[in-house]
Order: structure tokens, then C-alpha cells, then sequence
């Protein structure tokens, strides 16, 4: 690949900016700016230093599904003890200073020194649920934004699929069959899609679907504001007449309260016989027998899940076999793209709390995300 010029330069700018948002010290490296500097991930207000509770982190505890990162983790906070939590004794858990990934109410219970917790997905329901988060008013942050490029390519690679019927034509090859009498075929040009939730991976969504030509409407929790590419940001409280006029939705959002079972009867009933209704946030955010309901009377043209409810979805789920439906394995983050951004969030806030400087990703307990 070509690079032009100027990529230099904005790499140094933006390691600049990491040290200017966070100070001199710790070991951000030219990859980790590198993986970093598209996200657009905004310092908190305050040094984590002026936290009630702080202290620089002696041990922290760490998620076995870190195990192949361990060392680069490591590398960033040298003075630092990394140690998995599955090898961890019962003194290294009472001594833990934060956590990587583990959020368990037995470990937590133990772990009273706790002050933060890195969570290793954007989704931190499992997390914010735990009663002793709340109670210890702990620091939590999350990889919002990580994924969210990868994810919006495998939603564009679902919204192709469907418009273009490639399922049927998957089928008919596996059967060495030269179709003659197909389905009518779309273009995405022109068609209006509908991204709930207009947060990191919302806002990723809506770039590629404009690039493609398509009109992009959206709603969001924290107000009307978007990007020049929407034409139209409301409050979720508009969504059922938002979703009238859209061919495609999207959804988002993160798992709430306020976003539990909000893909229902109600709003299916509302959507065009011809729209199409992609999910990438999470299953627990659609009433799966309203959606099957829809699907087998037809009143949407199909659906493309990469997130369910239940998952694992179990085999004898009707959306297995219900004609005009793609499900992949809750795998849309799964990228190495991803992965390097993963961990260089995770390095660079392993660096800005160990030296206490404004962290990165920081998650508001009371709103969930």
C-alpha cells in the first residue's frame, strides 16, 4: 500500500496529543498511536490521580483471554504485576489494585482494593450489573470504538448480501445449478438506512452507507448532534417514525434498560414489507419471537444477526431456516484490525493509570456505557 506524505505526520501529531492529553511518562509506542489515533477517543475531564482511592497499582488482575497478550500488556507497565486471575492465590486477589477483563462478583468480593476495571468489549452489561461496581463507585472503562470499523464492514457485507440475494445464489451454486428464474436484485444507492444507536459503531455504519450512496437517518440517547453524512439524528423516542421510511435498520445500541426488547411487535408491524433489519449490538435488544413472527408472515423482507437471543442460538431455532436471514456467530468484531486496537487501548490505559493521568473510554455507570 502507498502511503502519502503526510501519514508521518499524523502519527506524530498524534502520539502529541496522547502526551499532551496524558503527560510524559509510561511506554506508548508508535504502533499503539498508530492503532489508536482514528478512533477518536477523548480523554476524561480529570486525571484519574484525583480520584478518591487512587494509588499506583502494584498487581492487576487479568483475564485468561488475555493469555497471548500478557507480555505486550506487561511490557507497558513494567513496575507493574500482571498476573492471570485463573493462576491468581488468594493473597494476590486481596491485594489486586484493578482488573483486565474480570468482573466476577466472587472475585470482586475478595478483591477489595479494587479501584478499576478494564472491561474487554464495548457491551459492559455483564459488568455494570454486578452490584459491588455501583456500591464502590469503581472506575470502569471499556474498548468502545475498538471494533467499530470491522464491525461496520461486516455490516455493509450483510446489507450487500441481502439486497443482492446472496444466499439464494450460494444455495443454487452448492447444487451446481445455472439459475434462470432468480430474485430481484437491489442497489444499496439510493436506499434510506436507519443506525440506532449513533454511537462508535453507529457513526462507522453511517460513513460506509453514505459512501455507498444511501441516505442516512439515525437516533441517539445524548442528543441531535451528527455528523454532516446523517441527515437526521432524533431521540430514541422518535424511532418507530424514524423507522417508517427506512430500508434498512440497524441497530447499535449498547444492552440498557432503555434498549431491552425495543425491536418488538410494534416496531416490526411499523416497518416497510421490504425493509431489512440488521442487528450488531445486542440479541437481548429484539424480542426473538416478535422478529421470527415478522419474518415468517412476511412483513420485513429479512434480517442479517450477528448478535442473538439466546447465544448460542440453539438448533432448533426457527431463524436457522426462515428464507431471507444470515446469522454469523457474533463474529463481526473478530478482525486482527480489531485486536491491534484492542490492545493498544488496553496498553495505553494500563500506562495512564499506572502513572494517573486522564484515562481513555471511560464508561458512565449510570447511563451503562
Amino acid at each position: 500500500m502507498v502511503r502519502s506524505s503526510s501519514a508521518p505526520v499524523r502519527t506524530a501529531c498524534a502520539a502529541i496529543m496522547l502526551i499532551a492529553a496524558g503527560g510524559s511518562h509510561g511506554a506508548t509506542t508508535p504502533t499503539d498511536t498508530l492503532a489508536l489515533e482514528t478512533l477518536g477517543l477523548q480523554p476524561a475531564a480529570h486525571a484519574v490521580r484525583e480520584r478518591a482511592g487512587w494509588r499506583a497499582p502494584k498487581l492487576i488482575l487479568v483475564s485468561s483471554n488475555l493469555h497471548d497478550e500478557l507480555a505486550q500488556l506487561q511490557d507497558a507497565v513494567p513496575g507493574v504485576r500482571l498476573i492471570e486471575a485463573t493462576n491468581a492465590t488468594a493473597r494476590d486477589i486481596a491485594a489486586a489494585d484493578a482488573t483486565l477483563g474480570v468482573c466476577a462478583e466472587d472475585i470482586l468480593t475478595k478483591a477489595t482494593r479494587v479501584q478499576w476495571i478494564q472491561w474487554l468489549a464495548a457491551g459492559v452489561e455483564r459488568c455494570v450489573t454486578q452490584p459491588l461496581v455501583r456500591e464502590r463507585h469503581l472506575l470502569l472503562t471499556n474498548m468502545q470504538r475498538t471494533a467499530a470499523p470491522s464491525m461496520a464492514e461486516h455490516v455493509l457485507g450483510l446489507m450487500l448480501a441481502l439486497s443482492r440475494h446472496l444466499d439464494y445464489f450460494f444455495k443454487e451454486q452448492a447444487q451446481g445449478h445455472w439459475a434462470d428464474e432468480n430474485p430481484q436484485i437491489a442497489d444499496l444507492e439510493g436506499k434510506t438506512v436507519l443506525v440506532v444507536g449513533l454511537g462508535g459503531i453507529g457513526t462507522e455504519v453511517a460513513k460506509r452507507a453514505h459512501a455507498l450512496g444511501m441516505k442516512v437517518i439515525a437516533t441517539r440517547a445524548s442528543g441531535r448532534t451528527g455528523p454532516d453524512y446523517v441527515s437526521y439524528v432524533g431521540l430514541p423516542d422518535e424511532l418507530l417514525k424514524l423507522a417508517r421510511e427506512a430500508d434498512f435498520v440497524v441497530n447499535c445500541t449498547p444492552l440498557t434498560p432503555q434498549t431491552t426488547g425495543i425491536f418488538n411487535q410494534e416496531f416490526f408491524a411499523t416497518l416497510k414489507p421490504s425493509a431489512y433489519f440488521l442487528n450488531v449490538g445486542r440479541g437481548k435488544s429484539v424480542v426473538t419471537a416478535d422478529l421470527v413472527t415478522a419474518l415468517r408472515e412476511h412483513r420485513i423482507a429479512g434480517a442479517g444477526l450477528d448478535v442473538v437471543d439466546p447465544e448460542p442460538l440453539p438448533a432448533d431455532s426457527p431463524l436457522w431456516h426462515l428464507p431471507g436471514v444470515l446469522i454469523t456467530p457474533h463474529v463481526s468484531a473478530d478482525t486482527s484490525v480489531t485486536t491491534q486496537q484492542r490492545t493498544a487501548l488496553l496498553r495505553e490505559n494500563l500506562r495512564r493509570y499506572t502513572a494517573g493521568e486522564p484515562m481513555l473510554a471511560v464508561v458512565e455507570l449510570e447511563r451503562g456505557y
